[in-house]
């Protein structure tokens, strides 16, 4: 087989994986946001804070693995 022919199942395991780091990573952060806020009485502060977190940690691990899987290793 040739390496560059398109395999439909390593892309639905890309997406699987992408959308799920994305949901879990935005999900930990609104939680730990939320466990912080009631533990410390500021309502809305932590789950603000904690949702950008989230997000970001997701996007940056989302960038990763698009580059490893683009770049042939995988790990």
């Amino acid at each position: 087989m040739r390496s560059n022919e398109r395999h439909p199942f390593r892309a639905m395991g890309l997406m699987t994986a992408i959308s799920s780091q994305l949901v879990g990573s935005v999900l930990v952060g609104i939680f730990g946001g939320r466990f912080l806020d009631e533990k410390w009485d500021t309502e809305p502060l932590f789950l603000i804070i904690g949702l950008l977190v989230g997000l970001a940690a997701g996007i940056y691990a989302m960038l990763r693995l698009i580059r490893s899987f683009f770049s042939g290793d995988e790990k």
